[in-house]
């Protein structure tokens, strides 16, 4: 069996910062993450995906209803429901990729 200094449960905002903290002391440390990827629930299923979905939907809001008074005509605009899901995988994605280096560095 392994042994550690520290083990840290979740590896969300907290939970990685604390690790590499735990890490640049000196200490063998665990991280443990109930989803696949690092980042907890907030970058995994919750805040990330959350604004990314919502970031989409504002460029939508603003090209149907707002373009017009800025002398662009953006017409027949037409959502395109698997490519926002694709953007915000993609952005989630990235965002695990940049935390598993993280974890990887330290």
């Amino acid at each position: 069996m392994t042994k550690f200094d520290t083990t840290i449960i979740g590896s969300g905002p907290g939970g990685y910062v604390a690790a590499i903290r735990c890490a640049q002391l000196g200490m063998k440390t665990a991280l443990i993450e109930r989803y696949s990827t690092l980042g907890g629930t907030c970058l995994n299923v919750g805040c990330i995906p959350s604004k990314a979905l919502l970031d989409s939907s504002e460029h939508f809001e603003n090209a149907s209803k707002h373009f017009e008074a800025h002398g662009i005509k953006a017409e027949k605009i037409k959502l395109d429901w698997p490519r926002m899901r694709q953007r915000k995988d993609d952005v989630v994605t990235q965002t695990c990729a940049g935390i598993e280096y993280l974890m990887k560095k330290k």
